[in-house]
């Protein structure tokens, strides 16, 4: 992907210079203060990201009511396949054609804000912070950009799902299970006790993320370094090495052949692991007999967040229509709709009430769902989205270097910054 968004400052460097002053739009739709006024009409494009054909019916009934609300709009739907989504906003943002309201994941706004051509509707729509999460809206936040740059649209997060018989079995409490890393790594321990080393409570290394929830500052403010190389983050380290060396971690946990948590949870040799709100419904298929066993709980710490949103181009010759419909689109009712068709969750502060998402049935898959819910308004995207491949890959083996004892804590972590640091000036 970083080869990508290298090509694409290139190009829009080269966009912007050509068309100068014109990227702005007409900024007799600004007021002094950035805000976005004007009468909504004309036409407006609205670009999606893979919803043909499955969701074809709802995007249009959200286009007509949104043409009806605003008699004289004509609003014209591009939705784009799922594969090479990343090439097509590259040439659309070179070429001067971004649409007026885009589909953009954080990660793939980030080089569009670098070259100023994504609104900053922060401005734009001042009742933005009112009316969705702040979670939703610090995704679209960008260090050394102020401002922020897309309406969060769907939400997921993820919750902890624990394998009550193996807990009760080995002598925990299903009702109680770990809520911090102190009490995670202490049940750990008396369920390799207790079961021999046969089973695992803990069964993943840490990542940024584990990091960013223990309070470590992952990029510097301005955004053109990394400073995770911390005491505190060695610490951190330090602990899972020594849990490690103790057995409660799988001895491939940090290698390439790893089958992952999730794989040894719905195998039963692990009582824990982590996933969406939907995780138990895919489990129901995958292990019937062990889906009524799964009891949900919430992250440890700060729950992560996934977005999905729509931005506006700054260039867009009809700012007032654009804000408009990204509004429209993302607003509680709409939203809603949407959730009630696939498994993601509204980022709107009034879907909070909404007994789809804030009650549960009773069932375990329920109860999740709910938990998934409440979690948002705390949630948060714990790696920043420079963050590339390659420096993942980079980030995990000196973390796997690190609780193998094959480098010290601090010395893996100050490696990993300098090569990410490297990467990032790229």
């Amino acid at each position: 992907m970083r080869r990508h968004w290298t090509r694409l400052t290139v190009a829009l460097a080269a966009a912007v210079t050509l068309a100068g002053c014109g990227l702005g739009g007409d900024k007799a739709s600004e007021d002094a203060g950035g805000a976005v006024t004007g009468e909504v009409k004309g036409k407006v494009s609205l670009q999606t990201w893979a919803l043909k054909p499955k969701f074809t019916d709802y995007v249009q009934s959200v286009i007509d009511a949104f043409e009806k609300k605003y008699p004289g709009t004509q609003v014209d739907w591009l939705d784009q396949p799922g594969d090479g989504y990343a090439d097509k906003v590259l040439s659309q943002a070179a070429a001067g054609t971004l649409p007026d309201v885009v589909n953009l994941p954080p990660d793939f706004a980030l080089p569009l804000v670098g070259q100023n051509l994504l609104l900053d509707v922060g401005q734009a729509d001042p009742k933005l912070a009112e009316d969705y999460v702040a979670g939703g809206i610090d995704a679209y936040r960008y260090a050394g950009h102020p401002g922020a740059y897309g309406y969060p649209w769907y939400l997921n997060t993820d919750v902890n799902y624990w394998n009550a018989d193996l807990l009760t079995r080995y002598g925990l409490d299903p009702k109680k299970p770990p809520t911090s890393l102190d009490e995670l790594i202490a049940q750990a321990q008396t369920v390799k006790d207790r079961s021999g080393g046969r089973v695992y409570l803990m069964s993943r290394k840490p990542g940024l993320g584990d990091l960013a929830n223990a309070g470590v500052k992952i990029m510097a403010e301005d955004g053109k370094s990394f400073t995770f190389n911390t005491p505190q983050a060695a610490a951190l380290l330090d602990r899972y090495r020594d849990a490690f060396a103790r057995g409660l971690l799988p001895q491939d946990v940090l290698t390439d052949k790893y089958a992952g948590n999730a794989k040894l949870f719905t195998a039963g040799t692990a009582a824990w692991t982590t996933g969406g709100a939907n995780f138990i419904s895919g489990l129901a298929t995958d292990n019937p007999s062990l889906a009524p066993q799964v009891v949900p709980s919430p992250a440890i710490g700060t729950p992560p967040l996934y977005v999905q949103g729509l931005s506006v181009a700054k260039g867009s010759k009809n700012k007032p229509a654009a804000v408009a419909l990204a509004r429209w689109v993302t607003n509680a009712e709409n939203q809603a709709a949407f959730a009630h068709l696939t498994s993601i969750f509204p980022s709107t502060k009034a879907s909070a009430q909404d007994p789809f998402f804030a009650r549960s049935d009773g069932t375990n898959a329920s109860d999740a769902k709910v938990i998934a819910f409440g979690s948002l308004a705390k949630a948060a995207m714990l790696q920043p989205v420079q963050v590339d491949g390659a420096m993942s890959d980079i980030v995990n083996q000196q973390i796997a270097l690190a609780i193998s004892g094959g480098a010290t804590s601090q010395q893996a972590l100050d490696t990993a910054v300098a090569r990410c640091n490297q990467l990032l000036a790229q």
